[in-house]
């Protein structure tokens, strides 16, 4: 039964799914400082969620046809498991703030970098303003660690933000043109990401959860697997249906303050003023960047 697309179901859907972005990054960072690997979490991500969705993926299929084998391999591992196990990597590393920066909140510019390379598209005039922004306060948020010297290993995270950021850019371009319903893409990637990733994670002999207790356990499943798995991906296909992809983008621009605020209220993570103002230039840049004010004035227009 499909729910009635109202504008404020799609805003509260919108909301909802940034929100649980910006959870991601606080969950992750908590989780790898304390009881769990990063492959630990990548297999309480992946394994129940496979479960879950196997009905889905008899009823859908598994195999996204149609395409080259690239292409083909983007789709079954990309958003399942390459972009979430090397965001949760630099998670390691760096603090969940700067993660909410250069992970989400570079995604308009290198989606928009992909969508030029791979389908020649090119953005208008505000949407490259946005895209400098996005670049300009990535480099601020980057560098004060640098230049402060406040972590020395935080340009290894920071790295990592950008690389998976990155390859969801790519992914994104890659399914927006297979075709596959947002469902089916789920159910795609997390069949091959849990086939393919889960003997690799093992065979690195860091997935023992000999930490962590079968509570914390059983509260990662239900986080990162069903609620940042699952539940994001449906809230984000269903505000898209009712708002439009622009003005679902632009929600995005929450996503770094809500993880730079997080990491303030619930990690005690320290924050400069410099590095809020690559925070707020990254999420300008993003809200710039989505299309939204060009459609508004089309609408406006009409």
């Amino acid at each position: 039964m499909n729910l009635p697309a109202t504008r404020a179901q799609g805003l509260l859907a919108a909301l909802a799914t940034v929100t649980i972005w910006a959870a991601f990054m606080l969950v992750t960072r908590f989780a790898v400082q304390g009881s769990f690997t990063v492959e630990e979490l990548l297999i309480l991500r992946l394994v129940p969620g496979a479960l879950a969705m196997a009905p889905f993926m008899w009823w859908l299929g598994i195999t996204p046809r149609g395409q080259s084998w690239p292409r083909a391999a983007m789709l079954m591992v990309g958003a399942s498991a390459v972009f979430p196990f090397v965001v949760s990597m630099g998670l390691a590393y760096a603090p969940a703030s700067d993660g909410g920066a250069l992970a989400p909140g570079m995604l308009p510019f290198w989606t928009a970098l992909a969508a030029y390379a791979m389908a020649g598209e090119i953005p208008g005039p505000r949407r490259r303003l946005g895209l400098t922004m996005i670049l300009a306060g990535a480099m601020v948020v980057s560098l004060w660690q640098i230049l402060a010297g406040a972590d020395e290993d935080a340009w290894k995270g920071h790295l990592m933000f950008l690389t998976g950021s990155g390859c969801w850019a790519v992914y994104s371009v890659i399914f927006r043109q297979s075709g596959l319903s947002p469902l089916h893409g789920l159910v795609i990637g997390l069949f091959w990401g849990t086939l393919l990733m889960t003997p690799l994670l093992l065979a690195t002999g860091r997935v023992s959860f000999a930490t962590a207790s079968l509570g914390d356990i059983a509260v990662m499943i239900v986080l990162q697997s069903f609620i940042i798995g699952i539940l994001a991906m449906f809230l984000f296909g269903y505000a898209v249906q009712c708002l439009g992809a622009a003005e679902t983008a632009a929600f995005g621009a929450l996503t770094p303050i809500l993880a730079l605020l997080g990491g303030v209220a619930f990690l005690g993570e320290t924050v400069t003023p410099l590095k809020v103002v690559g925070v707020i230039l990254v999420a300008a840049g993003v809200f710039l960047a989505s299309g939204i004010l060009s459609k508004t004035q089309a609408i406006s227009a009409t």
